[in-house]
């Protein structure tokens, strides 16, 4: 089953059932006016769901239209929570090697990393990322992401799957330039991380059949950089950790409340012939090989397209398909 939120002119949009084949989609109002209320009625919502999903393979849901990612936000628009993890080894050693500044932060294997990320706005597959001044060193971050029911404080791993309702993928925009001051304060992420951006629709773990294993998508997110291909990284290979772990790390000392958004951190691979799901990482690789980066960091103008395709080349998710843009002049 795949659902989206419909742009309406509100905060929340309208829930939507979308096709297997992203060509078309109904509202779902009569069953739950948005995801989130659908998130805290599950076990209600989602038979209805599947059924309304059902009626439109068939041909038989009332009132459905073409779907279309430009119309469309973040599965959800705003979220109670979001929590974004850093799994992929390769990407972590990158960044702790070569790190375009002195870089202090040192990659775990005992326990996840993860910070906990501005969850009260994310931006539609194809809306503009709206920043300030390109000299803060804009990047984009191809990521996975799940949203989860309700997970009680000290759920071991064994048991966080379970919790996990759907996936998505997440471009986890990063102002570059003003990580290593934030960090260098020692209490986290606020400025140098604003507002993420996410697939046009959020599946239900069954939909990707084989891709989904041991809580990991096994399917490579393809990134596109104005145009030209940038990374192929397979998000299935290379974690660490994976999303059972996020989610008992991030419910350790705390309840989860369903539409939580857990992030996997930049999806990365040893291969190099992979590429790179992030400027920063590509700039790393850089600076090792070569004595220093030779890839700039985004420009006003740039944009960005990720997207997750199945072994049968059909897109899984949507393309989120993203510029930067500059907040001078916007209303």
């Amino acid at each position: 089953m795949k659902l989206g939120t419909l742009k309406d002119g509100t905060r929340d949009g309208r829930l939507v059932v979308v096709s297997r084949d992203l060509t078309k989609a109904v509202v779902a109002q009569d069953i739950a006016p948005t995801l989130q209320r659908a998130l805290d009625d599950w076990k209600r919502a989602e038979p209805a769901l599947r059924k309304l999903a059902q009626d439109l393979e068939q041909g038989k849901a009332r009132d459905a239209f073409p779907f279309e990612p430009k119309n469309m936000m973040a599965p959800l628009p705003r979220a109670f929570q979001w929590v974004d993890g850093s799994v992929f080894k390769n990407h972590g050693q990158l960044m702790q090697k070569a790190f375009d500044t002195e870089n202090k932060v040192a990659f775990r294997e005992d326990r996840p990393m993860m910070y906990q990320g501005a969850s009260d706005e994310f931006i539609g597959p194809c809306d503009d990322f709206v920043t300030v001044d390109e000299a803060w060193g804009i990047d984009f971050e191809a990521e996975v992401g799940v949203i989860t029911d309700e997970v009680r404080m000290q759920t071991p791993p064994e048991k966080a799957g379970a919790a996990i309702r759907l996936i998505m993928v997440v471009n986890d925009w990063s102002l570059r330039n003003l990580i290593m001051d934030e960090l260098s304060r020692s209490f986290g992420f606020v400025q140098s991380k604003p507002a993420s951006g996410c697939s046009p629709v959020a599946v239900t773990p069954d939909e990707l059949g084989s891709a989904w294993q041991d809580c990991m998508l096994h399917l490579p997110l393809r990134v596109e950089f104005n145009g030209a291909p940038f990374g192929r990284a397979n998000a299935g290979i290379g974690a660490s950790f994976n999303f059972t772990h996020l989610i008992a790390h991030a419910a350790k000392t705390r309840n989860l409340v369903p539409g939580t958004i857990v992030g996997s951190g930049t999806v990365s691979n040893a291969d190099p012939s992979t590429g790179s799901s992030c400027i920063a990482e590509r700039r790393a690789m850089e600076r090792i090989a070569h004595g220093a980066p030779r890839t700039a960091f985004m420009k006003f103008g740039d944009r960005v397209r990720i997207e997750v395709l199945d072994a049968q080349g059909r897109s899984v998710f949507g393309a989120i398909d993203q510029r930067a843009v500059p907040l001078a002049g916007q209303n």
